[in-house]
């Protein structure tokens, strides 16, 4: 493999899992490895050099596409499989890097520093302290709140039967700097296996997952991440701001961490969510965080030996025994008689025990809430204080706390979403049928709207109100779509008393419902339900923004814009009408998305936006990206924190204020050229049939990655109702990428002053996150195989639109950032991209070469479909390698 600059650990592991993918396919079958050889030699070659095409690079680039369209079915599958699996390998040394590199880091910190350098949120505490005085900063992280919420938007294309495979050679490759001789040979022997069963094992999974099971998703992280970094996350901030007394007094660090789910609660366009699937994976979500914090409790309990004569039981611990022997004499008597003169241990016993009763909702001992638990835990963790037992007190016992504050009985928090339009047509059917179908049965639709708001009260009852108490509405338009809401509600119940606690959030997704979200708010907080909601909350409202629709409405320049604007406004318009609010950024991995460094994101937001909160959605591989390994989870964590504390700072509100007015005059000129720019492509006459020839968006619709269709099925037959998702995931896998940066080339050339535009690189921060993402996102396009899927289709036209706009766009990105190709100064990014290329590129001709036989041919069924098998392991495998592609 050549030399690219890439950091040596990452190269050293990079040839391992290249030397033992090629040593599994020689015992497969020797013929084989040959060609992987031949392709892998053309597609570097094809990839010399960084800045232009070479005749010799042109040549190699030809001869990969002649030995790929000479491969029959059989060898092109196979082979493309190794190439996925190597790609889920690259990924496997990548992360392998950073938390090795990160732990270096950490290692070499000086502990009697001032704040810890790696650890951001540490660094933005400190930074508040300087700027606002300790008080303020102390206010200022009491309100921090980091709420990523969950979803099942089909972009993550990797199987869930991979994932155990990843994690155990991801867990074999740690262990290697430690071992020598025959243990050595003992871990590639392994390795090998793993490996072997990753080549054999089909990338494409055989059926659709169901909500349910999508909702295993969440619960995997939970288990391998979440329930444990959490706490870490908060200890480490009390390690650096407490030094010596952490651990023995009461923590500063306020359990700021709450995970939300659209999992199995967002109906919107997906039929498969239903009131009763959303109640299973609710039930899912309780009885397996209740047994987790049983089983932590249990354990905390049998470790407090600490006897009476040592440490003496409060007054108030001793009224929490009698009263756990009046309420179970079986479970005291259990508990006594393992912990006889230790009251403390034996307290905790049966806290863990009523909490496995909770699970089995056994009504004369279970807790009917979270915090029935926590005020438990606070009365022996009191008594544990007063008896001078500090650090089992703040130590074990604060640890639960944390645990329970994070996520309650319910794990996370269920978002539910639907469509503005269901609601609407379900009121005027139940206005002329009746709520009970007294005048004529209802629709099916309506009927399911109605369990919906059911299933809600049923979960709050059991799970809490926390629990799913946020209702979203997709396409927000009027103050009426959430008085829709409400109005349903209570039409589905007969007693007032069974109505859900509700906090309606409307979704603006489009840029005109950005543009006037502001006058939309006026009238919505006038509703009399919401003034009620306002009141009882502290006036507390949430807003949710659409990154996917509105960047597929207007194109990524113009979105990313009209985005600033409206939440600017939107911070205004709250701090006028005394709003506490709370912005939820619908975001995704892509570029096409919002994607991109969520700290660097969080830090170039309007003033006021951010208001020490920050919520957004967390999707496809973004998930296992960046919660799948503990180290890389906590560092995000304490980055993405780190970035909402520091957006309150004067010194941060006072730049992005004075930017985005110094440079408001350039944002109006970016957003109109290129909005116009991007409108005249999508509405020249044919492109959505064109688009759908071009890219592999059919065939994307065919994988079994989520249980959500790609379209919402509201009627409509064109592109506006085709999902942003598969939109944005279909341009990636064309290697195009057109969602991420069409017409801003031409936006650029029409202000026509590069000093002018490298100013605003310079200083403003949401100019320079954006151009810095898209230059990340044309690292991954590649031309000539962007050439062979947009020859797909018979439209030179449209295609010479995509081609001319995406050579202006990357000389305009080059230039202002300074760099002869993509990327050329990140160190590390920059030559890991590089890397994978070669290896992308494989698996795109692959798939442009078998969408043009697919497209053309006149083939029998089962040709057909061992050509669209090919395709699906193709998708999978440039999902895999270009990484944030949905």
């Amino acid at each position: 493999m050549p030399a690219l600059n890439v950091p040596e650990s990452i190269a050293e592991n990079l040839d391992l899992f290249l030397r033992l993918v090629r040593k599994v396919l020689e015992e497969f079958d020797p013929g084989l490895l040959e060609t992987f050889d031949v392709l892998l030699s053309d597609a570097f070659r094809a990839n010399a050099d960084e800045a232009a095409e070479t005749p010799d690079e042109r040549a190699a680039f030809d001869e990969l596409e002649r030995t790929i369209d000479g491969l029959d079915e059989r060898s092109a599958t196979l082979l493309m499989r190794a190439f996925v699996a190597y790609f889920h390998l690259a990924n496997i040394c990548e992360e392998h890097y950073r938390v090795t590199s990160l732990r270096e880091r950490e290692g070499a910190v000086d502990p009697a520093a001032d704040a810890d350098p790696i650890n951001d949120l540490t660094v933005a505490y400190r930074r508040l302290v300087d700027e606002c005085g300790r008080a303020k900063a102390a206010a200022l992280l009491q309100r921090l709140e980091f709420r990523p919420v969950f979803t099942a938007h089909p972009t993550e294309a990797r199987r869930k039967a991979v994932e155990g495979k990843i994690r155990r050679i991801s867990e074999l490759l740690a262990e290697r700097s430690h071992l020598a001789g025959l243990a050595l040979g003992e871990n590639e022997r392994r390795l090998l296996q793993e490996i072997d069963a990753l080549l054999r094992t089909s990338p494409i999974a055989h059926k659709k997952p169901t909500p349910v099971e999508e909702a295993d998703t969440i619960v995997d992280i939970f288990d391998n991440t979440l329930f444990d970094m959490v706490p870490d996350v908060y200890r480490r901030f009390d390690d650096w701001e407490l030094g010596e007394l952490a651990g023995t007094v009461s923590p500063v660090c306020p359990a700021f961490f709450h995970p939300g789910s659209w999992i199995g609660s967002d109906r919107d366009g997906n039929p498969n969510v239903t009131a009763r699937v959303s109640r299973a994976v609710a039930e899912k979500f309780r009885v397996h965080v209740i047994e987790r914090l049983a089983d932590a409790t249990q354990t905390c309990g049998r470790n407090l030996t600490l006897d009476a004569v040592s440490t003496p039981p409060s007054d108030e611990l001793v009224n929490l025994w009698n009263h756990q022997v009046e309420m179970s004499e079986e479970l005291t008597a259990r508990a006594l008689g393992i912990s006889a003169s230790e009251l403390h241990r034996a307290a905790m016993l049966v806290i863990a025990e009523r909490l496995r009763a909770t699970v089995g909702r056994t009504a004369d001992v279970m807790y009917r809430c979270a915090d029935d638990y926590i005020a438990d835990l606070r009365v022996v963790q009191d008594s544990l204080a007063r008896a001078g037992a500090v650090r089992a007190a703040y130590g074990p016992v604060q640890r639960l706390v944390w645990q329970a504050q994070t996520f309650g009985f319910h794990l996370v928090e269920m978002e539910f979403r639907q469509h503005s339009l269901v609601h609407a047509r379900a009121l005027e059917d139940i206005r002329e049928h009746g709520r009970w179908g007294e005048r004529g049965e209802l629709a099916p639709m309506t009927r399911e709207v109605l369990d919906t708001f059911r299933a809600i009260s049923q979960i709050q009852r059991k799970n809490g109100v926390d629990a799913a108490r946020r209702y979203i509405i997709s396409f927000t338009r009027s103050a009426e779509d959430v008085a829709n809401v409400y109005e349903l509600a209570h039409l589905a119940f007969a007693h007032e008393a069974d109505v859900p606690v509700l906090d309606v959030i409307p979704l603006f997704e489009q840029a005109v419902d950005l543009e006037r979200a502001t006058e939309t708010l006026d009238q919505i907080v006038r509703l009399p339900e919401v003034q009620r909601r306002l009141a009882q909350t502290g006036r507390r409202l949430e807003v949710m923004l659409g990154y996917s629709d509105s960047s597929k409405d207007v194109g990524p320049t113009a979105a990313t814009l009209v985005l600033h604007e409206a939440q600017a406004s939107i911070a205004r318009w709250a701090e006028a009408h005394d709003i506490d609010l709370v912005l939820m950024h619908g975001r995704g991995g892509a570029v096409g998305r919002g994607g991109g460094p969520a700290n660097r994101a969080v830090l170039s937001q309007p003033a006021g936006s951010v208001n020490g909160r920050f919520k957004l959605t967390e999707q496809g591989e973004v998930i296992f990206a960046r919660y799948g390994n503990p180290t890389l989870a906590r560092r995000h964590v304490e980055s993405v924190a780190g970035a909402t504390l520091l957006s309150s700072a004067p010194s941060i509100e006072l730049l992005n204020t004075e930017m985005t007015e110094k440079y408001a005059g350039l944002a109006a000129e970016l957003d109109a050229a290129s909005r116009e720019r991007y409108l005249d492509l999508l509405h020249t006459d044919g492109f959505a049939s064109w688009f759908s020839t071009v890219t592999p968006l059919a065939e994307v619709g065919l994988m079994p990655i989520g249980s959500r269709p790609a379209k919402r099925g509201l009627g409509a037959t064109s592109l506006d109702d085709l999902r942003a998702i598969p939109w944005i995931f279909s341009w990636s896998q064309a290697r195009v990428n057109l969602a991420a940066w069409y017409g801003l080339g031409t936006a650029c050339e029409r202000v026509g002053d590069l000093d002018r535009l490298r100013a605003a690189y310079a200083e403003w921060p949401l100019f320079s996150t954006f151009v810095d993402n898209v230059e990340m996102s044309l690292s991954k396009v590649d031309e000539r195989i962007a050439r062979l899927y947009l020859a797909l289709a018979d439209r030179d036209d449209l295609a010479a639109k995509v081609l001319d706009e995406m050579e202006l766009t990357r000389r305009w990105v080059l230039a202002i950032a300074g760099d002869e190709w993509p990327l050329q100064h990140r160190r590390v990014l920059g030559p890991v991209i590089r890397m994978r290329l070669p290896f992308v590129n494989v698996l795109s001709v692959t798939q442009a070469l078998a969408l043009r036989r697919l497209r053309t041919g006149d083939l029998e069924p089962q040709e057909r479909d061992a050509l669209t098998y090919l395709i699906l392991c193709t998708v999978s495998g440039v999902a895999a390698g270009l990484q944030n592609t949905g």
